[in-house]
């Protein structure tokens, strides 16, 4: 096992994988901006290294920093978290190189799954049902206008190298096909310095369905249920819940089954997160997230199973320890995302936290690193805390939901808990009775 674990992210993430290694007996290393010198998590890890200036680009995602705090300090290995550089192929190259153990899949698994078009072909060799698409990039009009006739408007343009809902449009004809790769092309160049697109089906209604898999590389994989992120404003996660309302016990374990057989034919190593879209009882493979879900909790409190802490044994070579039937599911779960944001236009709201309480009680976890007198910054994410609630079953869960959202008190800047408390006193959503489009559709119904 590990003796020292760089933990080469921020905010509650950060302190989310510092508890775990404490409670493994592992010595943790923080590395921050200069805006996160007086974070939670340096405070409480046992050695911390400042990275660079407040920019991200040369800080949290500037490798040599990185590699060189872990150096320093003698770290054995580094756990991304997930975004800055936890699916960058290249970091984990390096990090080999180095003799630096990555807390993750292979970079070969990290750069086929990154790579949209690939993702799908794998996939679709390895049985998992695929949202009918182009086989690969389409680059011009006169390429894309037959593939989308034959797949039937509307379509959708994405980007191969996308996430975050960036570079993608929706067409709804051939009349709007050139506009729409123009617009995607352009806004993928600008995200990701790749402009490649290309087409798939888009579903009028689905949900967004994602199945949580454990794997240890050497040939033992389990899937730890599905979570419904359906609850979505421009493709930006709010809610998540577990189970999915929409689903039943033999859909489940029917999805599941085909997600293990895929995950354990392709030798994965690692924690991941194979995403579909669910509509009219089919499941449509979209991406696989090779890395530790911001929701992960949900899942956490329907199993009873420390994700991070499978994450860290794996990387370390031990065998899974848990087999399929080992794998129960109680009650009912659902993570709020709070973020420093008007709750209505969901302008950013960096400033001094002033007040501060949780909530508590049965079933109640909040993940944050928020403390009063804690300045949020205007240079990353806008998330600020996790709120997680677990019930013996869905109701039970929404009701204590509610209590506890009311209970969270987060004074000097604007937070987005008022939109959660409308939200689950909403009809449709107390009904589990809502789609992907259906939360966009909702706010600007308020905001008339």
């Amino acid at each position: 096992m590990f003796e020292k674990i760089l933990i080469a992210n921020r905010g509650e993430i950060a302190l989310r994988v510092h508890r775990a290694c404490r409670e493994m007996g592992i010595k943790t290393v923080a590395v921050h901006s200069q805006a996160d010198a007086d974070a939670m998590h340096v405070r409480l890890a046992d050695e911390s290294v400042c990275i660079g200036p407040n920019n991200p680009g040369q800080s949290y995602l500037h490798i040599p920093a990185i590699v060189a705090a872990a150096e320093i300090t003698n770290a054995d290995a580094i756990h991304p978290g997930y975004g800055f550089l936890s699916e960058n192929p290249n970091f984990a190259e390096i990090l080999e190189a180095h003799q630096i153990t990555f807390i993750g899949p292979t970079a070969e698994h990290i750069r086929l799954m990154g790579d949209k078009i690939a993702a799908k072909d794998t996939m679709r060799q390895l049985g998992v049902p695929v949202v009918p698409g182009s086989d690969g990039s389409v680059d011009s009009l006169e390429q894309a206008a037959p593939v989308a006739a034959d797949i039937g408007y509307p379509v959708l343009v994405k980007a191969t190298a996308g996430g975050g809902g960036r570079g993608m449009k929706v067409v709804h004809s051939e009349a709007e096909l050139a506009e729409g790769l123009t617009a995607a092309r352009t806004e993928a160049r600008h995200a990701f310095g790749n402009d490649a697109v290309y087409l798939e089906k888009y579903l009028a209604l689905p949900r967004h369905i994602e199945i949580q898999v454990l794997a240890d590389g050497q040939g033992n994989v389990v899937h730890l249920g599905e979570r419904d992120c359906s609850l979505q404003r421009r493709h930006q996660k709010i809610l998540e819940e577990a189970p999915s309302p929409a689903l039943n016990v033999a859909t489940r374990d029917a999805i599941g089954e085909t997600v293990t057989k895929a995950m354990k034919d392709l030798g994965y190593r690692g924690v991941g997160t194979i995403e579909f879209l669910y509509e009219n009882g089919e499941f449509f493979f979209i991406e696989m997230n090779t890395r530790l879900q911001v929701e992960h909790p949900v899942t956490e409190a329907i199993t009873g199973i420390d994700l991070v802490r499978e994450q860290i044994r794996v990387a370390a070579g031990s065998s899974l320890d848990l087999r399929q039937e080992d794998i129960g599911f109680s009650g009912h779960a659902v993570e709020c995302r709070i973020n420093a944001e008007n709750p209505l236009t969901f302008a950013a709201s960096p400033g001094t936290v002033t007040d501060y309480h949780t909530p508590g009680g049965l079933g109640v976890r909040v993940d944050s690193a928020m403390y009063s007198g804690y300045r949020v910054p205007p240079y990353y994410d806008s998330l600020i805390s996790k709120l997680i609630v677990h019930g013996r079953n869905r109701n039970e869960c929404l009701m204590r939901l509610r209590r506890a959202l009311g209970e969270y008190v987060i004074g000097g800047v604007e937070t987005t808990i008022p939109l959660h408390l409308d939200l689950i006193d909403d009809g449709d959503f107390i009904n589990g009775a809502y789609d992907i489009h259906w939360l966009e559709s909702y706010i600007a119904n308020k905001s008339e």
